[in-house]
Formats: C-alpha cells, structure tokens, sequence
C-alpha cells in the first residue's frame, strides 16, 4: 500500500503512530535547519517535517522537491508546536523518516490553491488541474452527496431507477437537437434526449408506477451561467396521481435535501403562487421572494398631465426601496444607466423620493403636483425615507425591465442573501404561448402537458387562456425544476398535436409510437425534473452551474481542454455518408 493515512484524518489521538502518506507537494518552504512541505490530496493537507541535523541526505531531497510533485513518506506523528487552526490536521505534523518520489511534475500554468491566479479559461484548459483546488472538489462532493441522498429519498418512496435510451429520435419541438449520424443507415440522424419525457412516460404505460433516473440531457442553445449543452436532471414520473400528489412527494425531496445536506429544516408547506400573480407582481415565473418589493401598476394615476412617456405607455409601474430616499444623485444615474443598458432596454426610469417632511421629490415634478405624487406615494404604501422607481413601456418588456430594477436594488441592498432560502411552487401557468412570427401556437412547456381539465373547453374557442396542468419550484429566483400532469388520453393529444399546429401525418411521424401506447391504457400520470446542477450551484452559493460540473463547457459549447467540437477527417465523413457545405468563414 502507498498510504496508511490520507492527509485529511490524522488528530491528537494519532500522536507516535507510524503512518505513510501518499498526495501532491502543495507548499515547500525551509526555514534554518528545517524543511516544511505540506502535502495534500482529496482529503486534506498535513505538514511533513524534514530535520537536516537527524538526515542531512534526507533533508536534501525534500528541498528538491516543487509544486505538485507526487510523493510517500513515512513518518511518525507528533503534536504541532505551532498548531494552524485553518486546517483540521493542524494539531499535529509528520517527522518523515522515509521519502519517495513517485512523480515529478512540471510547474503549474497557475497556483492550485483556493485563491488561484488562473483564470476562466486558463482553468478550464487545465481542468483536471483546476479540480485539485479544494473549493473546486467541493462542490464535487456536494454534488455526490446530493445525488446519493436523491437516491435515498426516492428508493424509499418506492421509486425505481430506470435507464432509458441516449439515442433516439429527433423531435425537434422546443431546444435544437444534438444529432448524430447512423454509419450503419446512410441519411439518417439519432438526436441526443433533450429530457428522457416520452420513454418516462412509455414507463408508466408499462406499468412502473414510480420512475427515476439521474439523466445526461442535451440541448443545443444559447449558453448562459444556468446552462450547459449537457446537463443532468434528477428526473421523475409517477402514475395514479394528481398535481397535489406530485407536489408533495417531490416538496418532500427539496426538504430532505436540505436537511441532510444543508442542515436547514423548512417548515411548513412551500407557499403557492400563480403564474399571473409571478408575472403582475415581480416580472418573472421564477420571482426571488427574498424580498418583497412587489410591482405597484399606476397607468391610471398618470394619465392627463401631458407627460407623453407615461401618457403614450401600455403599462406604468413601479417598487418602492424602502429607506432609500437618502440615495445620491450618482446613485440614481447608476440606476438609470442600469435600466439603460441594451440587455435591459429601457429608455429611462423616473424616481420619487419621500422626504422626511412629507413631501415628494421627484425627477417629473414640473408635471405632477405634490397632490398626484402623494396619491402615488399612498398607492405604493410609501413612508417616509422611502424611494419609489417607476418604468413604463410595453406590458410584458417594462415588467421584465422592472424584474430586472428590483433585482438591482435587492442586491445593492443585501436582500439577496445566498445563505438564506425562500421556496415556492408556480403553478397555473399558460398551456400555449403565441409566436408571432410564425403566427402560430407553441407549447409553454412540452405538448404532452395536460390542461386544466376546467379549461378544456376553452381549447375549442380561447386557446390562449388555457391553462396548464404545470408546476414549476422555485428557489431564490432560480428555476430548480418543473412538471406537469401529462395527457393520457389519445383523443385529448390528438386535439393538442391540431392546435400547434401538427398535421396528422407530422405528429403520426414524431410521437406516433406514444400516442400508439395510449391505446393500451395508459394510467393518470404526472412528473417532475430537477436540474441537478442547479440545485448543487444553490446549495454551494455558486454563480454559475459550471464549477459543479467535473468537465464542463465555456460559453461558447466549447470544451478547451480536449478541443472539442473539432473537425473529423474525411474518411469519417465517407463513411458516415456526409458532405460537409461550410458557409465561408469571415
């Protein structure tokens, strides 16, 4: 064996044993007659002493030793002089009497410790690398212990795991497909699942009345700091069950991984809340409840006094910050800029200010009297000291703007508290969403998401008000997972596959062997999928998803490390029967 011991365990209670240790050189220093190297590996880092008056030879070879160079010693344990408090081996060291070099190693293109000089790039180009830092393999373990826990959970709510194919057909309804040519059928392309959706639900067809499975899912999109090109969704299918039902199992999961891995305990039931009510009171689907700073309408308190930016907009409305009125001039111009900036889009933000003296200060004074500011003030439930920011505009453009407003202010005000949790469920969301460029209907979610069965009716003459059958849980304003009671019967999804505008031949072509299994009794069945790295970047107070993932992508679906997507050379491409017709490159 190359080690008795890992670098993370040894205490106290180990004083005078004989151990060996095996890990990387993470620091060398020599002070006097005496060397210092701490080694590490995953599970922690201990102090090696080297005394050259006891072994000048030995001594020597340890001085020669850099960064990252892989070693055993033996040694036995004493108790630290000197004791660090920042490590949980720092009551003792090693006095090595033995030292091998298993591998020497070239200098690091950056520092491997938690404070790195390496940046975005740089580390993922080196990964396997960047994955020695501590605050990196972390978020590894978490994401471990996460799953493990999922599993544990599920197991004893009778869930069984079930693979389902990574090979499969192109339904090209929703994300872009990944697609990969079959060598051994010329022409013809599998695509990478999106979600495993239509075999989950082949599943509950077959009779396993509660599916899961830790999935690899695959969507060719824009990439942000909450999406990869392949990601993993705890994802679940459950038969004989109702909305209410699903909600309350999978609730149940949110808390128990809290719990266990967080050691948070949330009482109570998740509160509930409509997707018009997300949308009218915060601009979002995934509002972050932190904090209230809900939206106050005020289009008909505005009207008629010739203010042409209130007077010609759709919709005017706005938060009020409470205690904020002492903000600078500068700091409101930074708040106008904010709003101003092209991913925003809006044209300019008007202030009000609640003087301690009662009355309001504001930036369109010269058209409205101190009597209209008030009633605007009394709107909001304003007090004094408080700052009230509107936005005007397009409905649904100016409440995405003043999400996007509140957010800012909720950060600058140290609202948005990452060790601080506030769930809720969204429901009763929109069956359709209308695209107008194609002039057609889209499914909000995915076709096979069961209306409202109070609003079927409503699909035959206001398809547009129907509303779903979906859910989704949210968590700090970050969207952790979503469902939706399924359509079960043929006739209800052939209607479905109508209104977005399938033919019968397009929708037999796509899901024909789903809507087949529907005529074998299919039960009442619903799900729901967790986007497992999301709820490990939660739990880890990460910004982004990707340092929870062992080898993840950059922004631009690039893996820097092993150069992938890269070109495949033509012997390939014969014999997987393709040309290749490259736009020019400019």
């Amino acid at each position: 064996m190359y080690r008795t011991r890992t670098c993370g365990e040894l205490r106290l209670s180990d004083v005078n044993q004989v151990v060996a240790l095996a890990g990387w050189v993470q620091k060398n220093r020599k002070m006097g007659g005496m060397s210092f190297i701490d080694i590490r590996d995953r599970y922690g880092i201990t102090q090696l002493v080297f005394n050259q008056e006891s072994n000048l030879e030995l001594c020597e070879q340890a001085n020669k030793l850099g960064r990252e160079f892989v070693i055993q010693v033996t040694g036995t344990v004493k108790e630290r002089s000197s004791k660090n408090k920042n490590i949980e081996t720092g009551d003792v060291e090693i006095i090595v009497s033995d030292l091998k070099l298993l591998n020497a190693s070239e200098v690091p293109p950056f520092t491997i410790d938690d404070e790195t000089d390496g940046g975005d790039e740089l580390r993922m180009q080196y990964r396997y690398l960047d994955l020695r830092r501590a605050v990196v393999r972390k978020n590894l373990e978490l994401r471990h212990k996460m799953a493990f826990e999922t599993r544990r959970f599920l197991d004893a709510q009778n869930f069984m795991e079930v693979e389902t194919p990574v090979l499969i057909k192109s339904t090209p309804e929703g994300a872009r497909d990944f697609v990969v040519p079959s060598r051994m059928n010329p022409g013809e392309f599998y695509a990478l699942p999106q979600s495993p959706q239509l075999f989950k639900q082949l599943l509950m067809v077959s009779g396993f009345d509660r599916y899961f499975q830790i999935a690899k899912c695959f969507r060719d999109e824009d990439l942000r700091a909450d999406r990869q090109p392949e990601f993993t969704q705890i994802d679940c299918e459950m038969s004989f069950v109702e909305q209410e039902d699903v909600l309350n199992i999978f609730e149940g999961l949110a808390k128990h991984l809290f719990s266990t891995i967080k050691g948070v305990d949330i009482q109570g039931d998740f509160p509930r809340m409509t997707w018009a009510d997300g949308m009218k009171y915060y601009g979002s689907d995934k509002p972050d409840i932190r904090f209230e700073m809900k939206f106050v309408e005020l289009k008909d308190l505005t009207e008629g006094k010739n203010f042409v930016v209130f007077d010609s907009a759709e919709y005017v409305g706005g938060i009020c910050a409470e205690g904020c009125a002492s903000f600078t001039r500068k700091q409101l111009d930074e708040l106008t800029d904010f709003v101003k900036r092209p991913q925003i889009g809006a044209k300019g933000m008007v202030y009000v200010r609640c003087e301690a003296d009662g009355t309001y200060k504001s930036s369109v004074d010269k058209f409205y009297s101190q009597e209209d500011l008030k009633a605007w003030g009394e709107r909001f439930g304003a007090k004094s000291g408080d700052l009230i920011l509107i936005l005007s505009g397009e409905t649904e453009k100016a409440q995405k703007q003043l999400c996007e407003l509140r957010l800012e202010m909720g950060s600058r005000l140290g609202l948005r508290d990452k060790n601080v949790f506030a769930p809720l469920w969204i429901v009763d969301f929109p069956l359709f969403e209308w695209d107008a460029d194609s002039n057609r209907f889209f499914a909000m979610h995915h076709p096979f998401t069961s209306p409202k069965p109070e609003d079927i009716p409503l699909l035959d003459t206001a398809p547009g008000k129907v509303r779903a059958n979906a859910y989704d849980m949210v968590i700090n304003g970050v969207e952790l997972g979503g469902g939706s009671i399924r359509i079960h019967d043929s006739a209800l999804q052939k209607r479905m596959f109508e209104l977005l505008g399938f033919t019968d031949e397009q929708a037999q072509y796509q899901f024909g062997f789903l809507m087949d299994a529907f005529k074998y009794g299919a039960p009442p069945h619903g799900g729901l999928a967790f986007g497992l790295d999301r709820f490990v970047s939660l739990f880890a107070g990460l910004d982004s998803i990707r340092d929870c993932i062992a080898f993840p992508k950059n922004n631009s679906g690039r893996d820097v490390m092993n150069d992938a997507p890269s070109r495949i050379d033509q012997a390939q491409l014969d014999e997987l029967s393709l040309v290749l017709n490259l736009k020019e490159q400019k």
